[in-house]
């Protein structure tokens, strides 16, 4: 049985269709969204932060007397002053965190904050009327003056803050300058030579793992084997075949007789040492993996990958536990520590990240440097870490990644970083030349470039990975001219043979 439809013109019909879709899509894309406050006071916070962070600790000058009530209080959580109708002063102070490179950080130093939305521009404060009379007998305003208006912030590091003060016609400036920074002595550290040269490998030897009980090395090769080596003799103790493609990292457990490798056929090994066997695969990567590493206090075991993730293995059962997505590009480094953030990943899309490893979600993302970061290290006492990218290398506070400073100067494609107890931080880079920092005021005292192996060229002088033995000793590095070398402090020298050529020169400042 048919019923009849009822007939209705193509324009009613054409209508319903288009309030239907309306209704559907209830958002009329031709109207523009109404501005919600919230948001564009959140937005432009980022803004501010992201394209002129470098320039929101600069003082702010008064352009007229009119615009004075409108000037920011003082950082949030501080006092704030209130604003007299005509002043006849203004003293603006410059932003006192960080004061530079170089500049150790002291306690008071930790607490400060870059400046909050209350205080973004400057932080500015005007004397009272009689006030700034008496002080028309003098050129600037006198320390005491300074410090009794000025901000704790401003009090716990003085020597970083510059005060100008401001005639009220903004004609006149005179300023007083307290001391520019200058980076603090050195300490000094036995110059390193080259102790002993491995060859075996038939490729570029890509990753380096000392043992815990510091008896024996493994290095993983362009040739596609493992090979573990004697540390004190320098010996091959034994060769290790499986992989298919170049092996890029390798990592040995100190909680089980398990050793860990992963390469760039997309395979990630694990190797039990006590029958030289592959027991475990770990299947996930969808490129080929560049780093390997384990955490310290649980069984799991981190990898890195082109494929632009980081994965978090359970090492016994083998499952995926969490896949980090977010990097843009290849990540081409990774560390585990026990404190949080737990993991830590460097990048080709040159950011760093700081991951939740409960959650498997990002705690802060690191955007200062310019290139790539290929390599990162953890200070082992300290709660500091290191980053190297073709750019600089820099060194950051934990948990959030607060900047310390840049250690500038090595000025190729850095692909390795190593940090003993003692604060002596190793940069290896592609063109085969190492640089030897004291970690604490990133002063460069020493720089290695060691021949390569006879038969090779010198194009083939290239740093790929760089480790301390567990004594810290000794300094293992991986070259592209297929050896391994030991290097080894000079125990013959001196302060006084060697001296520390360093001159307190002020720092140019870097906000980043």
């Amino acid at each position: 049985m048919t019923e009849d439809v009822q007939k209705h013109s193509v324009h009613t019909l054409v209508f319903r269709s288009l309030k239907r879709t309306h209704d559907m899509f209830v958002s009329d894309h031709a109207k523009s969204v109404a501005l919600d406050d919230e948001s564009h006071k959140v937005k432009m916070g980022v803004k501010l932060k992201t394209e002129y962070g470098a320039v929101l600790h600069m003082p702010v000058l008064k352009e007229g007397k009119d615009q004075v009530p409108h000037l920011p209080g003082i950082m949030q959580g501080h006092q704030s002053y209130t604003h007299p109708d005509d002043p006849e002063y203004l003293i603006t102070g410059t932003h006192a965190y960080p004061s530079g490179p170089g500049v150790s950080l002291t306690a008071d130093t930790k607490m400060h904050r870059n400046p909050s939305e209350g205080g973004v521009h400057s932080m500015a404060l005007a004397l009272p009327p009689s006030q700034a009379r008496q002080d028309l007998s003098r050129t600037a305003a006198g320390v005491g003056d300074i410090h009794r208006h000025a901000g704790a912030a401003e009090r716990s590091h003085p020597h970083s803050t510059a005060l100008s003060l401001v005639e009220g016609g903004g004609t006149r400036n005179s300023a007083l300058m307290r001391k520019a920074p200058t980076m603090p002595k050195p300490s000094w550290h036995p110059p390193w030579k080259l102790f002993r040269v491995i060859s075996g490998h038939l490729g570029w030897v890509r990753s380096i793992a000392v043992e815990p009980g510091n008896q024996w090395f493994v290095t993983g090769s362009a040739d596609r084997t493992i090979k573990i080596w004697d540390l004190a003799s320098g010996k091959l103790k034994l060769s290790l075949t499986g992989h298919i493609s170049t092996v890029r990292g390798v990592a040995v457990s100190n909680r089980s007789p398990y050793l860990f490798s992963c390469g760039e056929d997309k395979q990630v090994k694990c190797w039990d040492l006590e029958y030289n066997k592959v027991i475990r695969h770990y299947h996930g990567h969808l490129s080929a993996v560049y780093g390997v590493d384990l955490h310290p206090t649980i069984d799991v075991l981190v990898t890195c990958s082109r494929d632009a993730t980081a994965r978090v293995w359970d090492i016994r059962t083998k499952a995926n536990v969490h896949t980090l997505t977010g990097h843009t590009n290849t990540v081409a480094t990774v560390k585990c520590q026990a404190a949080e953030p737990q993991i830590i990943t460097g990048s080709h899309d040159a950011t760093i990240r700081l991951w939740d490893l409960i959650a498997g979600k990002t705690r802060a993302t690191l955007t200062n440097h310019k290139k790539s970061v290929r390599s990162v290290v953890m200070h082992p006492r300290q709660y500091t870490f290191a980053s190297g990218s073709a750019d600089n290398i820099k060194q950051w506070m934990f948990p959030d990644g607060n900047f310390i400073q840049n250690l500038s100067g090595h000025n190729a494609i850095i692909n390795t970083l190593a940090v003993n107890s003692d604060g002596v931080l190793v940069s290896g880079a592609d063109n085969g030349t190492i640089h030897m920092w004291d970690w604490r005021t990133g002063y460069n005292f020493q720089r290695i470039h060691a021949a390569v192996q006879p038969g090779s060229l010198d194009s083939e002088s290239g740093i790929f990975a760089c480790m301390f033995d567990n004594s810290e000793s000794r300094l293992i590095t991986a070259e592209a001219d297929k050896t391994i070398k030991v290097y080894k402090e000079d125990d013959t020298a001196t302060e006084e043979s060697h001296p520390i050529n360093w001159k307190p020169e002020i720092l140019k400042r870097k906000r980043f």
